[in-house]
């Protein structure tokens, strides 16, 4: 079994976001500006030894890889952001593709939505609109992923290049799309293209041409737990959940749905940095429990994606902190060493 996070790359500064948000923001703002709202809730969190790093510093990249080797990760899944031909956050993929000393497998998750001030997907106060095109932009797309495809610590199944898309069912002619992105990648001399499809709290069709998809916890069983997000929005009030009480619902979950399914994981959860209303709080989560959930729920599955490496506006990191240190990182060394 191969264990991948999911790796967020808005640690540094874009011109779209000093636009939008105010000069010098990166995710790093809300995670400062943070405050609990409760008695014992832990905001804000602070990265080990208060490590607010930059992306665009090579050294961050090698030091988080050399993090993830030691603790037994065996690659991160980047978020790709392309709207019709314009590229966001793509500065951290681009220079670790660049560079020849960094040997870490990844793969590129296509995070297909529009942005919005609601950071949930939704189209109320559109900042980037997320547009599709037609066949010339799939193409220049195609194009452009490329030579990360062709990249020698790009993850593969079968000698085909993974590739997730995080909301599938929001593009026009997506099959059309996916064979002639296949068509294309043989042209250039790979099998193929492995398609994988992200089972979230969003809308799911299973008509498409993919090959697998991934349980994106804790989001594709609170689905089921509370239907969709709208909910939370129109309460206007934060929403908890029990650490235990949602990772029992996961491990309950026995009967696949489809073939090839990839299962999901997650560390915590809590958007409250990013919310000023309506944030979705689990409590009760520490690397004890993480570590008990983790191993069960790692069996019978070839890949194991985590949410996440490094989403803390989202609470949800293996990176250390202040709290913790290494000790999710710890608890997942242990299962791979003593399991795997």
């Amino acid at each position: 079994m191969k264990t991948i996070a999911f790796y967020l790359p808005q640690f540094y500064e874009i011109p779209e976001n000093d636009l939008w948000w105010g000069k010098g923001f990166t995710e790093w703002t809300n995670v400062k500006k943070a405050k609990p709202r409760f008695l014992g809730h832990y905001q804000p969190r602070a990265p080990l030894r208060d490590y607010y790093y930059n992306l665009l510093d090579l050294d961050v990249h090698k030091w988080q890889i050399n993090l993830a080797k030691q603790y037994g990760l065996d690659g991160f899944c980047y978020y790709h952001y392309w709207f019709k031909g314009k590229k966001l956050l793509e500065k951290p993929i681009e220079l670790r593709n660049q560079c020849k000393e960094i040997d870490f497998p990844y793969c590129l998750c296509w995070a297909n939505e529009s942005w919005t001030r609601s950071w949930d997907g939704k189209d109320q106060e559109v900042l980037m609109r997320q547009e599709y095109g037609d066949e010339s932009d799939w193409k220049e797309h195609f194009n452009y992923l490329l030579p990360f495809f062709k990249n020698k610590n790009y993850l593969n199944i079968k000698d085909k290049p993974i590739f997730v898309i995080y909301r599938p069912a929001s593009i026009p002619n997506l099959n059309k799309m996916l064979s002639l992105w296949n068509e294309w990648a043989q042209s250039e001399g790979l099998l193929g293209i492995h398609f994988v499809e992200m089972l979230t709290i969003f809308e799911d069709k299973s008509d498409f041409l993919f090959d697998a998809a991934i349980e994106f916890e804790p989001m594709y069983t609170l689905k089921k737990l509370i239907g969709n997000t709208t909910s939370l929005h129109q309460e206007k009030k934060d929403f908890h959940l029990s650490y235990d009480f949602v990772w029992k619902r996961i491990l309950n979950r026995q009967i696949k749905e489809r073939e090839n399914i990839y299962k999901g994981a997650f560390v915590d959860w809590d958007n409250s940095p990013r919310k000023k209303e309506s944030a979705l709080i689990v409590k009760g989560a520490n690397p004890d429990k993480f570590k008990k959930y983790l191993l069960q729920h790692s069996k019978d599955t070839d890949f194991l994606f985590i949410n996440a490496w490094n989403e803390w506006a989202e609470g949800t990191y293996l990176e250390p902190d202040e709290k913790y240190g290494y000790k999710y990182l710890e608890a997942l060394m242990e299962i791979k060493k003593s399991h795997f």
